[in-house]
């Protein structure tokens, strides 16, 4: 018995390809189940995919994301390559998303080139059309388990998920070399950025929109945690790489929309890796880094390789963290941003720190608290509104504590405690949680306990798996530390009891 085929007229639909646009792939099944009509059975035969899974996707319980699947999805459709990012076997599609006429972000005929299905490849063009290619694909490496919809029940359990499921996290290449994307970066010129499509005109004032969105979502994240506002930055995203691809814009308008994406980009990048998926962080902020040099914007660039050296030095790379902050300073040394200059060498300095190069670390954080006492500067960029002498002393005392000069430490966090965070309470938290762990490991339980009560307690109402991480490494040290007295003892367990709550 043949296999059933869905005629060339169902990718005519406008609502089928609005659907492929979106990735939203169950909305794609259903669709072309209705129009042919298929039952779920031929589409699972036609791809490859069971009927049960089909089913949850159709449902939205499930998503489709890795993007093999996705291929084999499609492909067994029959879907015209003029429709789709991706490469399918056999044809080079376009890559824009809509019909064939359409022109690149450049203005262009859009070339023919195959997409990567990985995080970018900086051997890749730095075009427009990859920048685009970029932002898509870090939205699908961060579209995980944590992001599917809750039933009445609650969320979906991973025990709940079928085999086709449990490969549906796609992590960005292991392989990509930071220092190649920043020598890209810093040799490619930025191609003009406009586009003459059928949709609606762009204008400077919905750029100022979008950005004024962005920035409220930062307000939200210092004071509730990435919790609260990882889903929205997330959906702001997919909003703004809509604009890009399907309207029209001049050169200026067009660069303003790619410093948006760049921004966005970046702090997506920053909430996803505060809420713990550092995979998806990673592709978000090398997408950023794409995106700020289509807008031809130093100092957003500077920004996601700031943003790039926090999670190098968190994840084991303490090298990239360097090179990452070295490069930003370097493309920003004409500029007047003291406060940005300090923030990378804060961020050096915690890569030299993870290193164990103490002489390097000192100076850089030297270096940085001369830069913060100078004040703003013309060209420091509005949304950097953490750096003050409270950011020195916190992130002298984490470079301390990972040198094990704990006394350091411990008066280093103590001056940022006491220092004005404007609302940032996930910042104190974290700074407090550290100054606990500097008193644990200098031997000081009762300052520990003390000081580790006050972080649980904006633990518990701040959404942020970075804090509570800190803390759980804070209860690790309990443990090792023991106790010279009962009081310190019993002080310990019962703030270790608390730190395991916050995992329940």
């Amino acid at each position: 018995m043949s296999l059933p085929s869905v005629p060339t007229r169902v990718w005519q639909d406008e609502a089928v390809r609005s659907a492929l646009a979106d990735w939203d792939f169950g909305q794609v099944s259903r669709m072309v189940r209705q129009l042919v009509p298929l039952r779920q059975e031929d589409v699972a035969a036609l791809t490859g995919l069971s009927q049960s899974y089909l089913s949850m996707l159709e449902c939205g319980d499930r998503r489709l994301t890795d993007v093999s699947r996705v291929v084999q999805f499609l492909t067994g459709l029959g879907t015209p390559p003029d429709l789709v990012r991706l490469p399918l076997p056999g044809i080079s599609p376009l890559p824009d998303a809509a019909a064939p006429a359409r022109t690149a972000a450049s203005g262009q005929p859009a070339a023919q080139e195959f997409v990567t299905p990985t995080a970018p490849d900086p051997a890749l063009p730095w075009t427009a059309d990859r920048m685009l290619t970029a932002l898509r694909l870090a939205h699908v490496a961060d579209n995980t388990a944590d992001w599917l919809p809750a039933d009445a029940n609650g969320p979906v359990s991973a025990t709940a998920m079928s085999d086709e499921a449990g490969s549906e996290s796609p992590r960005p290449a292991s392989g990509i070399a930071l220092n190649s994307m920043i020598q890209r970066w810093d040799a490619e010129q930025a191609e003009p950025l406009r586009r003459g499509t059928a949709g609606t005109r762009v204008s400077l004032e919905l750029c100022g929109h979008l950005q004024g969105t962005l920035d409220e979502l930062r307000v939200m994240d210092k004071g509730s945690g990435s919790g609260a506002v990882a889903d929205l930055a997330r959906a702001h995203l997919a909003l703004v790489v809509r604009v890009l691809e399907r309207s029209t814009y001049d050169e200026v308008t067009g660069r303003k929309l790619a410093a948006v994406a760049a921004d966005t980009a970046t702090q997506a990048g920053w909430f996803a890796f505060d809420a713990g998926r550092p995979d998806a962080a990673r592709a978000y902020m090398l997408a950023g880094l794409r995106a700020a040099h289509a807008a031809a914007d130093d100092r957003l660039g500077a920004g996601a390789l700031s943003y790039l050296a926090i999670h190098g030095y968190s994840s084991g790379d303490p090298r990239d963290a360097v090179r990452a902050a070295e490069a930003g300073r370097r493309r920003i040394a004409r500029l007047d941003a003291p406060h940005l200059a300090a923030t990378l060498l804060t961020r050096q300095a915690r890569g030299h720190a993870a290193a164990g190069e103490g002489e390097a670390a000192r100076r850089a954080l030297g270096e940085a608290s001369e830069l913060c006492a100078r004040g703003r500067g013309e060209d420091d960029p509005h949304w950097l509104y953490w750096m003050n002498e409270g950011e020195i002393h916190g992130q002298s005392g984490s470079a301390h504590l990972a040198l094990g000069n704990t006394a350091r430490a411990v008066e280093s966090f103590g001056h940022a405690i006491q220092a004005d965070r404007a609302g940032e309470r996930r910042t104190h938290g974290l700074f407090l949680s550290r100054a606990a762990q500097a008193h644990a490991r200098a031997g000081d339980l009762d300052a520990a306990c003390a000081t580790g009560e006050e972080a649980v307690a904006i633990a518990e109402t701040v959404q942020s798996a970075r804090l509570r991480e800190h803390l759980r490494d804070l209860s690790a040290d309990l443990r090792r530390g023991g106790s010279t007295t009962r009081r310190s003892g019993v002080g310990a367990r019962v703030l270790t009891e608390r730190i395991s709550a916050l995992a329940s």
